[in-house]
C-alpha cells in the first residue's frame, strides 16, 4: 500500500495536497483554496478526485472547495465544530474519526490554536500530517482565536506521531520561520542545520516541505517549548519579529 502525495503550489505561498492510494487509485485534495491549480493538478493525475479535506475554514484553504466539488463530485471532509462557516460538509468530523481514501486511512486529530475548529488527517501508511496552519516547519500557526494554552496541547498530539513522520504544513513559511526561529534558540545546532539547509533549497527555487517530524521536534522552537507559557513567549515574540 503506498500513499503518493504531490504538492500543489496556490497563491504567493500556500500548498494544496493531493492524495492518491496507489492500490485502489482513490485520490484526494486536501485544502484546495483555488481551483484553477488544483483542478490541472487533478487532471494531470487522471481525472479523479473522491475527496476534498478541510483544515480550517480560512478562506486561503477553502476557497475553491465548491467549484472542484461541483466538477468531480468528490465527498467533502470537514470539522463538525466549524460545518457553520466551512463549505457544506457531507461528512462532519471529530477527533478520533476516520477517514478512508481507498486502502488508505487517515486518523482526525483536533488542533486548536491557530482557529478554534482545526484539525489535522493523519494517514500511517504514508506517513503523512496533513496539518494545515497548525504546524509549519520550523514554527506554527498564529493564534488567531485559539489560546497559546491549545496550541501547546495541539503539538504535544503532533510530537506524539512516529518520527519519521512527513509534515505536509499548509504554506512556505519556512526560511522566514527560520530567520526568527535562530534568534529564539540560538544554540541549538540542528535548528542551525536546517535552517542553512533551507536557505540553499529557496536559493535554488525549491521547496521546503514536506519536512520531517523528526527533524521538528530537533530544531523547531515551538515544537520544542517545555510549557504553554514558553510558547506563547515565542509566538509573541514571532508576532513582533
Amino acid at each position: 500500500m503506498t500513499l503518493t502525495v504531490t504538492p500543489i503550489p496556490l497563491f504567493k505561498d500556500n500548498y494544496a495536497w493531493l492524495l492518491r492510494d496507489s492500490g485502489s487509485g482513490a485520490t484526494a485534495v486536501v485544502d484546495p483554496a483555488d481551483a484553477g491549480p488544483v483542478e490541472a493538478a487533478i487532471e494531470a493525475a487522471g481525472g479523479r478526485l473522491d475527496l476534498i479535506l478541510l483544515t480550517h475554514h480560512h478562506a486561503d484553504h477553502v476557497g475553491g472547495t465548491d467549484a472542484v466539488r461541483a466538477r468531480y463530485g468528490a465527498s467533502v471532509v470537514g470539522a463538525a465544530a466549524d460545518a457553520h462557516r466551512l463549505p457544506k460538509l457531507d461528512r462532519a468530523v471529530r477527533e478520533g474519526d476516520t477517514v478512508g481514501l481507498g486502502n488508505a486511512v487517515g486518523s482526525v486529530i483536533d488542533t486548536p490554536g491557530h482557529t478554534l475548529g482545526h484539525i489535522a488527517f493523519h494517514f500511517p501508511d504514508g506517513p503523512a500530517l496533513f496539518c494545515g496552519d497548525t504546524l509549519f516547519s520550523l514554527g506554527c500557526g498564529r493564534l488567531i482565536e485559539g489560546t497559546a494554552a491549545q496550541m501547546f496541547a495541539s503539538l504535544k498530539k503532533l510530537a506524539a506521531l512516529p518520527p519519521d513522520t512527513l509534515v505536509y504544513c499548509g504554506h512556505e513559511y519556512t526560511e522566514s520561520n527560520a530567520r526568527f526561529a535562530v534568534t529564539a534558540e540560538p544554540g541549538n545546532a540542528a535548528l542551525q542545520a536546517r535552517a542553512a539547509e533551507v536557505g540553499r533549497l529557496r536559493a535554488a527555487g525549491r521547496s521546503t516541505v514536506p519536512s520531517l517530524l523528526a527533524e521538528e521536534l530537533a530544531a523547531n522552537p515551538f515544537m520544542r517549548a517545555a510549557t504553554a507559557e514558553r510558547l506563547g513567549e515565542i509566538r509573541a515574540a514571532k508576532d513582533r519579529f
